[in-house]
């Protein structure tokens, strides 16, 4: 892999955190309406769905993004 490619992956690394640190805000958004004052304090099973796979994604992106740099710090990359 060349350095240029090298950093359009690291690029698209970043981008998947911040992509996904968005979807876990909407997600949360989404299921704090299922609660007092507006909702009946009892989410949907797709509200509490799609916030825990908003944040499995999160883990997967830090956790490769994470790798990623570790091996940019030990001079892998």
């Amino acid at each position: 892999m060349n350095p240029e490619q090298a950093r359009d992956e690291e690029a698209r690394a970043m981008e998947r955190v911040l992509s996904a640190t968005k979807q876990v805000q909407t997600a949360f958004a989404a299921l704090q309406t299922q609660f007092p004052p507006a909702g009946s304090g009892r989410p949907s099973q797709i509200a509490l769905h799609t916030f825990d796979a908003a944040l499995q994604e999160l883990e997967d992106a830090q956790a490769a993004f994470d790798n990623m740099l570790g091996d940019l710090l030990d001079g892998n990359r």
